[in-house]
């Protein structure tokens, strides 16, 4: 018996696959988040908690024209009757509507600090604040109490709340939104309601109008902001068509007696960071371009941010260039529009198929409005009928009211009237039967029958309801419309200026350790034999250039590396080493530096006898690992960075440590970005592997006309013309051997004698 208890005890139980389950669980999470929190509804342009505070404000009657309440008390009437969840994030849905820098067209009305451009977030707290609704709330509500939405229970089924708001605006396209659901967003911009509204009028006047036309009329999104709108026409026109793009926004601003005054920022752009976005460039000194920057913004200017520039000679234009691509001066804003349709379901819509969609929704809800007040009417009217009725038998009336017991049935009976109006008649009072009254009763009726007529005339027109809908658009305009707030100026997009342009070009010494640690002095003229090193450590090599050059190595592996000159520490301290920058594999040195113009041809060779010629910018990386740039053959060694001036016409010339001398023409080298390159020279293989003969020396002639010095020892001799030919062979020859006392090359340059 036990056994078969506990078995009924069980049999209620479901059993489901955990994988099923859950699945299930997260899809109605998500499906919970998109339609009931996140997205909003393209028939009012509001999310449920917005619907929630704008519907509980109005029940308590906290009106345009009414006085202001504390604003706990709207976020409590919210919380306790519609929207059971967290009261800061109901309030803080409340403050945004409140805020005209967030909402194009604020819908309350806020007494008390609700934040501010600078600081959003910085309003009072909901006991201290006080609210109403706006002028324009008015738009979403106004319809209301006419039968024009469905009405569901509340969280509790004590209450009912509107499913939606019969807005007689397009709110979703006047206000917009952003939000993040599960798996999908939203980012609708704000539009004046101006030109949504003859859109609108366009659409109800020819129906099959195109999205270029719609486009002629909208011109673009209009933020609560006067920052400049730089987005092209044609790229505006395109994210209409598809739903999704990027729209750019630009600060305006002013020059006063050489002074840049920012008198207008983009959306959602705070001051305050604008001024420590620039401030930070200046502690980097990535702008030496700018003496100054103050904030002098205050009730009569909300936005007045001061740039003051070095000097007069300091081009404006270019400057506010660097700034708008480096700061948030200009931005831009993700455009998605996302939104649950009249279907229930989320989308991304086009802008006409939103407008289209939206008139459907307003013409349905214009119609409910009117079959309401119709059958209102024709109530009344059914109750005059019989109020008349009374007047015309007063007396016999009276006499059946005095004599019957049940004078309903018999009033009914007599003058064939329906219950609601034996009712009606039973409820006059006395002094209601004077002959008076029924001259009104006569005059209501007749009016009523006009309006009755007047309804049903509307309702059985699709093209008078147009009319109907593009009258009330055109009066709401009137009331609550505006000039456009952000202006439309097509711009390039603004350019950084680089770093090369912002640092000034100052000559440089460069010194290189043997134990790779690095250095630089001020000056060309520098003298290093005055420089002292870390014990066990001496010079490796020096290099002239710039400050605002990049500085590019080679280690004894063929991998890259490149640091900015003017980052190097001073020549007055020790320096420090380069492996604090770079990360070179273990065991490797750093052999050759290099510097100069990006675009420069530099030879890459190994003393193997292998080469190529690339560009020096192909040396850069950003990777402190660098980049792979020379192929090394086993045992080899990598040679002199030179910088090959031209190509067509130097030439190279390479010795061994054997005595062996050939020089090529460098056009006979490819052009490589990385790599082996292509033999120069011809060496025995087996000598190579041992090491017994090796490129020594490596130099650059400009033409095959240059002479060259060759310098062994004490000894000097200078190669030209027959004796420079000589050694003039192709690409990957073994070359002439050199006279004996200059086998054994010191050196090998230019002679410029």
């Amino acid at each position: 018996m036990a056994k078969s208890k506990s078995l009924s005890e069980h049999s209620t139980i479901e059993h489901q696959a955990l994988r099923l389950f859950t699945e299930k669980a997260y899809l109605d999470y998500s499906m919970y988040v998109i339609l009931d929190r996140a997205l909003p509804h393209i028939g009012d342009g509001l999310k449920p908690v917005q619907r929630r505070i704008i519907y509980a404000m109005s029940e308590l009657g906290l009106t345009a024209l009414a006085k202001y309440k504390k604003s706990a008390r709207t976020v409590g009437d919210v919380l306790g009757k519609f929207h059971p969840h967290g009261d800061n994030a109901c309030y803080e849905a409340m403050v945004l509507m409140a805020q005209d820098f967030s909402y194009r067209y604020p819908l309350i009305d806020g007494q008390g600090n609700w934040g501010s451009q600078d600081d959003p977030k910085s309003f009072a707290a909901m006991r201290y604040t006080e609210s109403r609704l706006t002028r324009y709330a008015q738009a979403l509500l106004t319809e209301l109490s006419d039968g024009t939405v469905d009405w569901l229970p509340n969280f509790d089924a004590t209450l009912e709340e509107p499913k939606l708001l019969p807005a007689r605006l397009p709110n979703i396209l006047l206000n917009g939104g952003s939000g993040i659901a599960v798996g999908m967003a939203t980012d609708i911009p704000s539009h004046n309601l101006n030109e949504i509204v003859n859109a609108c009028i366009l659409l109800l006047d020819e129906p099959d109008t195109s999205l270029a036309k719609i486009c002629e009329v909208v011109l673009g999104p209009d933020f609560p902001s006067a920052a400049e709108i730089i987005t092209s026409r044609s790229d505006i026109r395109n994210i209409y068509q598809q739903g999704q793009g990027v729209i750019r926004a630009r600060a305006v601003f002013t020059e006063e007696k050489n002074q840049i005054i920012i008198t207008d920022l983009p959306y959602q752009v705070s001051g305050a960071k604008i001024i420590e976005q620039i401030a930070e460039q200046i502690r980097d000194k990535k702008l030496p371009w700018v003496e100054d920057l103050r904030d002098e913004s205050d009730h009569e200017n909300p936005t007045r941010l001061v740039i003051v520039p070095r000097s007069n000679r300091v081009d404006i234009e270019t400057l506010m260039a660097h700034l708008f691509a480096t700061t948030d001066l200009e931005r831009g804003y993700r455009i998605n529009l996302n939104m649950i349709g009249l279907d229930g379901r989320p989308k991304v819509k086009n802008l006409l198929v939103i407008l289209q969609e939206w008139l459907e929704y307003r013409q349905a809800t214009v119609k409910k409005r009117l079959e309401f007040h119709l059958n209102k009417i024709l109530h009344r009217l059914h109750l005059l009928e019989g109020f008349l009725i009374v007047y015309l038998h007063i007396d016999e009336v009276i006499k059946i009211i005095r004599e019957y017991d049940d004078p309903k049935i018999r009033l009914i009976k007599r003058f064939k009237l329906s219950d609601i109006q034996a009712d009606a008649i039973l409820e006059i009072r006395l002094r209601q039967l004077a002959k008076l009254e029924e001259i009104k009763l006569q005059t209501e009726q007749q009016n009523l029958i006009k309006e009755r007529d007047k309804i049903q005339k509307i309702l059985s027109s699709k093209a008078q309801l147009k009319r109907l809908i593009r009258t009330e658009l055109q009066e709401d305009a009137k009331l609550y419309g505006d000039r456009r707030k952000s202006p439309l100026v097509e711009r390039s997009a603004a350019q950084a200026i680089q770093k090369t342009e912002i640092i000034p070009s100052e000559p440089m010494t460069i010194i290189l350790s043997a134990r790779g640690w690095i250095r630089a002095a001020k000056g060309h003229e520098f003298d290093v034999s005055g420089l002292t090193f870390k014990a066990g450590d001496s010079l490796k090599a020096t290099l002239l250039g710039r400050s605002n050059q990049l500085l590019a190595f080679i280690d004894s592996t063929g991998r890259s590396y490149s640091t900015p000159i003017h980052t190097l520490p001073s020549a007055r301290s020790s320096g420090e080493p380069l492996t604090s920058r770079f990360n070179p594999p273990p065991g490797a040195n750093f052999e050759e530096m290099i510097t100069g113009d990006p675009e420069q041809s530099v030879l890459i060779s190994a003393d193997a006898g292998y080469g190529f010629i690339t560009k020096l910018s192909e040396l850069y990386s950003k990777n402190r690992n660098g980049k792979i740039l020379l192929k090394l053959p086993p045992h080899a060694h990598v040679l002199p960075l030179l910088i090959v001036n031209d190509i067509a016409s130097n030439y190279i010339a390479i010795a061994t440590n054997t005595g062996y001398l050939l020089i090529i023409a460098a056009q006979e080298l490819p052009l490589l970005a990385r790599g082996k390159g292509n033999k120069m020279i011809q060496i025995p293989p087996k000598k190579l592997e041992l090491r017994e003969e090796f490129i020594s020396r490596i130099a650059i002639l400009p033409t095959k006309n240059s002479k060259l010095l060759l310098t062994s020892g004490k000894k000097q001799f200078t190669l030209k013309n027959s004796d420079l030919a000589h050694y003039i062979g192709k690409r990957g020859q073994r070359g002439h051997k050199l006279p004996h006392g200059l086998q054994k090359l010191d050196s090998l340059t230019v002679d410029l004698t």
